[in-house]
C-alpha cells in the first residue's frame, strides 16, 4: 500500500494528516487524490467511515491556493450541523496549509472570505441573495452526502445553486447510496466524471457481522463490549483501531478498568490490541476463543474481510452516520450486518417496548430520521435520545388512557381513539427500484398528509402494500392514481385479496 508522500502530497499536508494518526491512505484515498488534485470531476459512492473526509479534502488543499479573502471552494451539507462538525473536522489539516476555513448558520466569523465554506444548499442560496458571498473565485464544489441532502431538503436548492457557480468548476459529489434522484442529478449536472469506488457484482454469502451504534468517543462502548465478550466465554479480545494513538487511548481506558492490554498473540492479557490486520493475524498462533472487536469501522472490504474473517462472532462500533458505510462494506465482502444492541437488563415493560420497536428497526424506512437527529446524538447518546422518545410516547398514551378511563365522558370522546386502517395496492414494486421511503415521500408529499397517517409498508416484486388510516385512503387513491414512482405511472387501488379456489366436485374422468 502507498503512503501519502507517495501520492505526491505537500509536506504540509503529509505533516499535518500525520499530526492526525493519518498515515496510511485507503484504498480510496488512494485512488481519489490524485484525481480530485487534478482538478477531474468526481463521484464518490462512500459514506463517513471509510476516510471520506480526508480523500476530498487533501485533493482540494493541493489544488488550491490559499487567497486572503476569496471562497474558493463551497461544500454543501445535508445540515448546518453537519456543516459546522465537517468545518471544525477540516480545520486541523487547513491550518497547516494557510487556508481559511467557516460554516454559514453557525459561530465562524467572516464566512464570505474563507476559503473553503461549508454551508447547506438553503443558507448559501440566502447568502447570494443577501450578498454576503461572492462565489465568482469558487473553483471546487463539494457535495457531501447528497443522499442525506435529498432527505432532509430535496436536490432542488442544489441545483439552484449550481447556476451561480462560474463555469469549469470542479464537482466532487459523495453519496450512499446513490439514489434515483441523485443520479438524476449526477446525468444532467456532472459532465466527464470518474466513479469511484467501482461497482462490485454479488459475492457469496460468509457469516454475519454484528454493530453497535454509539457516540463518540467509543473507548466506554468497546469497554461494555469487551465485559459482554469475556463474560460470555471469550478467552481473548482483539480490539483493532485505525491508528497507534488511537490503539494508546483505548488500551489505557481499557487497562483503567481492569482489562489489561497487549499484542496480539499475549496469552497473558485478555485483550489484544491490532491496528493492521495482517501483522496482528501473524501473531496469533490459535483463535479458539477470540472475539474479535473493530473500535473503528474498517474503511474497505478488504479490512473487513482481514480483521472479521478471524471468528465468527466480530462487532464493529459505528456511529450513527457510518451505519451505512459498514452495510455497504458487508455487501461487498458476503456479511450480512446485523445490529448488537447492549444487554436489556430490566424486564417487564421494556420487554413490551422492544416488541413494538422491534418491527419498526427491521421493516421500517428510518434512514431519514437517523439523519435528522445526528445532530442531537452530538450532544446526546443516542440511547439516552431513544429512551426520550419512549418516554414521550409513553406518557402521552398514559394521558389517553387515563382520559378513556377516569376522565368525563367529554374527555373520553377527546380522547384520540386508536385508527382504522386501509391496506391499498400500488402496481409498481422491487424490481422497478421503489423502496419505502419512495412510497412513503409520494404518499405524504402527493395527499398532503403526516407521516403517522401512514403504517405498514410492503415492497413485493412487482407491487406494494401499503396501510393507510381508513379516513384518508380514497384522498390518496386519487392523489397517487397516475403519478410516477421509478418512472412508471402508479396504478393505486383498495388491496383486494384473492378469494382461495376450491375444486369443484365432478364427475370422474373417463
Amino acid at each position: 500500500m502507498k503512503s501519502f508522500e507517495d501520492l505526491g502530497l505537500s509536506s504540509e499536508i503529509t505533516e499535518a494528516l500525520a499530526r492526525e494518526g493519518i498515515e496510511i491512505p485507503t484504498p480510496l484515498q488512494e485512488a481519489a487524490i490524485p484525481t480530485i488534485a487534478k482538478g477531474n470531476n468526481i463521484v464518490l459512492m462512500a459514506g463517513p467511515g471509510s476516510g471520506l473526509l480526508a480523500t476530498w479534502l487533501v485533493g482540494l488543499l493541493e489544488r488550491i491556493e490559499p487567497s486572503d479573502s476569496k471562497v474558493q471552494c463551497v461544500v454543501l451539507c445535508a445540515t448546518p450541523e453537519t456543516a459546522d462538525r465537517l468545518a471544525e473536522s477540516s480545520a486541523r489539516l487547513s491550518s497547516m496549509t494557510g487556508h481559511s476555513l467557516a460554516a454559514l448558520g453557525s459561530s465562524w466569523t467572516l464566512p464570505g472570505q474563507a476559503n473553503l465554506l461549508f454551508t447547506t444548499p438553503d443558507d448559501l442560496l440566502a447568502a447570494l441573495e443577501q450578498n454576503v458571498v461572492d462565489v465568482s473565485s469558487v473553483q471546487v464544489l463539494v457535495v457531501d452526502q447528497a443522499q442525506s441532502i435529498e432527505n432532509v431538503s430535496g436536490l432542488q436548492s442544489l441545483e439552484r445553486t449550481l447556476g451561480y457557480l462560474p463555469s469549469g468548476t470542479q464537482r466532487i459529489l459523495s453519496s450512499l447510496p446513490i439514489t434515483t434522484g441523485v443520479q438524476d442529478l449526477i446525468g444532467r449536472h456532472f459532465k466527464r466524471t470518474v466513479t469511484l469506488p467501482t461497482p462490485t457484482s454479488d459475492v457469496p454469502k460468509r457469516g454475519q457481522i454484528r454493530f453497535r451504534i454509539a457516540p463518540e468517543p467509543t473507548e466506554a462502548t468497546a469497554l461494555a463490549i469487551v465485559d459482554e465478550l469475556i463474560a460470555d466465554g471469550a478467552q481473548h479480545v482483539l480490539v483493532f483501531c485505525r491508528s497507534e494513538d488511537r490503539a494508546a487511548d483505548v488500551g489505557d481506558y481499557l487497562t483503567l478498568h481492569g482489562f489489561i492490554a497487549g499484542a496480539p498473540g499475549d496469552t497473558s492479557v485478555p485483550v489484544w490490541l491490532g491496528i493492521d490486520a495482517l501483522e496482528a493475524r501473524s501473531g496469533i498462533e490459535n483463535s479458539e476463543g477470540l472475539a474479535v472487536i473493530s473500535c473503528d469501522p474498517p474503511a474497505d472490504p478488504d479490512t473487513l474481510d482481514r480483521r472479521h474473517s478471524l471468528t465468527s462472532n466480530g462487532v464493529v462500533i459505528v456511529a450513527p452516520r457510518e451505519v451505512a458505510h459498514l452495510r455497504a462494506l458487508g455487501k461487498q465482502t458476503g456479511y450480512e450486518t446485523i445490529p448488537f444492541p447492549p444487554p436489556i437488563r430490566d424486564r417487564g415493560v421494556t420487554d413490551q417496548i422492544r416488541h413494538m420497536l422491534e418491527p419498526a428497526l427491521q421493516d421500517g424506512d428510518i434512514a431519514p430520521y437517523i439523519d435528522a437527529l445526528e445532530p442531537i446524538f452530538r450532544d446526546h447518546d443516542p440511547v439516552e435520545v431513544a429512551a426520550a422518545a419512549v418516554a414521550l410516547l409513553r406518557k402521552k398514551q398514559r394521558s389517553v388512557d387515563h382520559a378513556q378511563t377516569h376522565g368525563s365522558p367529554s374527555a373520553a370522546a377527546r380522547a384520540p381513539r386508536t385508527p382504522s386502517w386501509s391496506k391499498l395496492f400500488v402496481g409498481v414494486g422491487e424490481r422497478d427500484g421503489l423502496s419505502k421511503g419512495d412510497l412513503l415521500g409520494a404518499i405524504t408529499g402527493e395527499a398532503a398528509l403526516t407521516g403517522d397517517s401512514v403504517g405498514r409498508i410492503e415492497i413485493r416484486e412487482s407491487h406494494s402494500l401499503v396501510e393507510v388510516h381508513e379516513s384518508v385512503a380514497r384522498k390518496v387513491i386519487q392523489a397517487l392514481n397516475g403519478t410516477s414512482l421509478r418512472g412508471r405511472a402508479a396504478r393505486v387501488d383498495f388491496d383486494r385479496p384473492r378469494a382461495k379456489t376450491t375444486a369443484r366436485k365432478g364427475r370422474p374422468a373417463r
